[in-house]
């Protein structure tokens, strides 16, 4: 089948977005981003409910997020009192999903130049998250409490649809779950109310492509590893 050109940029905008792990410093405009908001909630959801919340942070409220968040994270008292706002990850890790997480962790650190022992150099790495990777915009997600799985069926939806739209700009994403685990200091610094569950967060900017991590594309399976054609 030969693609059409509106096929092809599809496509590119959705193949092309992997996550990126440093970014430029270059400022995204205000009406970029309601733009692609406006954009991503065309995503479906059940019975047009709209799930999703966006809470958009730069500059000095950004910053302070950041450093709070970083203070509790290297203060190891602190940092084991926290817990997840809910379960991302499965409490008994089975194979393939236990493979597939220990070889993208190990390319990353490997790029770096990290090795399995370094354990400050990974601790460091994680911790960039909470700097949004030096991204201009970070994003702050959260969907009300009463709501239940099918709605995060429906954020999933909203945030591919964000982050293609984000591609389509030529911008870059990275979805990070690990704001999770700080959801108290995220509600001091935001006043994310405790009715709204904290679901990720997001580095929103133009990618440094000179920083060797964001050369890493994770694999994915072949269509027929995970798909059954019943006729």
């Amino acid at each position: 089948m030969i693609q059409t050109k509106e096929q092809q940029i599809v496509d590119d905008a959705m193949t092309s977005r992997h996550s990126m792990r440093a970014f430029l410093p270059t400022p995204i405009a205000r009406d970029d981003i309601e733009r692609m908001l406006e954009v991503a909630a065309r995503a479906p959801s059940g019975s047009n409910t709209q799930p999703w919340k966006a809470y958009v942070l730069t500059g000095n409220i950004k910053t302070r997020l950041s450093d709070e968040i970083m203070a509790v994270y290297h203060d190891k008292a602190k940092f084991e009192a926290l817990t997840e706002d809910y379960r991302y990850y499965p409490d008994i890790w089975e194979s393939p999903y236990i493979e597939r997480r220990r070889k993208v962790g190990l390319e990353l650190y490997k790029l770096l130049g990290l090795g399995r022992d370094d354990k400050a150099g990974m601790q460091a790495q994680h911790g960039r998250n909470y700097l949004f990777f030096d991204a201009p915009v970070g994003i702050i997600f959260t969907m009300d409490r009463t709501m239940n799985t099918g709605s995060w069926l429906d954020f999933g939806c909203f945030l591919q649809s964000f982050m293609v739209a984000a591609r389509a700009r030529e911008m870059d994403t990275c979805a990070q779950a690990a704001f999770n685990r700080f959801h108290p200091v995220i509600r001091k610094v935001t006043g994310i109310p405790e009715s709204e569950i904290v679901i990720c967060g997001l580095a929103l900017g133009f990618a440094d492509y000179s920083r060797i991590e964001n050369s890493l594309i994770s694999e994915r399976e072949p269509v027929a590893g995970f798909t059954k054609f019943l006729e």
